[in-house]
């Protein structure tokens, strides 16, 4: 008889969270799912857990049972932050350590999921040599610049390398860049409005930089699995498929939907650097092709009536 495999899954509800759960269904693990409100009924080999980050007990609770957790779930407001240490800074960074401390002796492995957020704010890395896995955000950039996400994911993660270190589990990390790809869940999350916006002509958050770094959803949860599998897996791995240059992410956009009014940028000859994902790539991740991607996410949107071409 198959031994049979039980796994924690925080955000179970999110973008990737969903994606992620899906896989590991699919190849017959046991998930216990956090949730803010269950509602709905899954599958059975799916149970959905009433969980708060800040409620150390409640984690405790979903956590039961598992031989690994995936920390998935994490704040990203949508609004301008009236108090960004309480809003976003203390969930993230507490939360990640309730998951760790909610951890029995019985899980084996935390696969943290952090963010490129957590690996690019840093000027004094060489734009002539890859950003690697060895690249972390100036904190005290973050704070003067108030880049409130990116400030809470560089946190987040080295308290839990820290506790971790000191107290166990093993703990593996991945910083995906931005996600694209079709959704499961039915609300709108953040990247997914950032990515309809830009087909209404509109430049915000991360699409009004010159340069985009890419990963399809899909490939991250793939990822995640790769690397809680891998008993070689160590320390942190940058999960990115693409770098490209924001005018010629649109010119692929144009060529594939022409009847969008897409904002109007201009050639920007500014330095950029690029990510590496070379050792998650030795570990054996493969990507989908950007035009994949990005068709995908599209007809998603159309066919849910979120894009209208009209």
């Amino acid at each position: 008889m198959a031994e049979i495999r039980r796994v924690c899954v925080t955000g179970a509800g999110g973008y990737v969270a969903s994606w992620l759960v899906k896989l590991l269904l699919s190849k017959g693990f046991i998930v216990h799912g956090t949730v803010r409100d269950p509602g709905e009924k899954m599958p059975s080999n799916e149970r959905l857990f009433k969980a708060d980050l800040l409620d150390i007990g409640s984690l405790s609770a979903a956590i039961s049972g598992c031989e690994g957790v995936f920390h998935v779930a994490c704040p990203v407001p949508s609004k301008d932050l009236q108090d960004p240490e309480v809003e976003m800074v203390r969930p993230a960074v507490e939360g990640t350590l309730n998951v760790l401390k909610a951890c029995s002796e019985a899980v084996r492995r935390v696969v943290l999921v952090s963010s490129c957020s957590a690996v690019y704010v840093n000027p004094s890395w060489p734009f002539d040599k890859l950003m690697d896995d060895n690249s972390w955000s100036d904190k005290e950039l973050c704070r003067e610049k108030q880049f409130w996400y990116e400030f809470a994911k560089t946190v987040s993660e080295e308290k839990a390398v820290e506790h971790c270190k000191s107290f166990g589990p093993d703990l593996v990390v991945l910083c995906p860049s931005l996600v694209i790809g079709p959704r499961l869940q039915s609300t709108i999350n953040a990247t997914s409005q950032q990515f309809i916006e830009f087909f209404k002509g509109n430049r915000i958050s991360i699409f009004g930089s010159h340069i985009l770094f890419l990963v399809d959803v899909r490939d991250v949860s793939e990822a995640l699995l790769l690397v809680y599998e891998k008993p070689e897996a160590r320390g942190r791995y940058i999960c990115n498929s693409i770098n490209i240059e924001t005018r010629k992410f649109c010119d692929k956009l144009k060529k594939l939907y022409p009847n969008f009014p897409y904002p109007i940028i201009t050639n920007e000859e500014l330095p950029y650097h690029i990510f590496s994902s070379e050792k998650l790539l030795q570990l054996g991740w493969k990507q989908r092709p950007l035009k994949d991607s990005i068709q995908e996410s599209v007809e998603d949107l159309l066919n849910k009536s979120i894009l209208s071409t009209n």
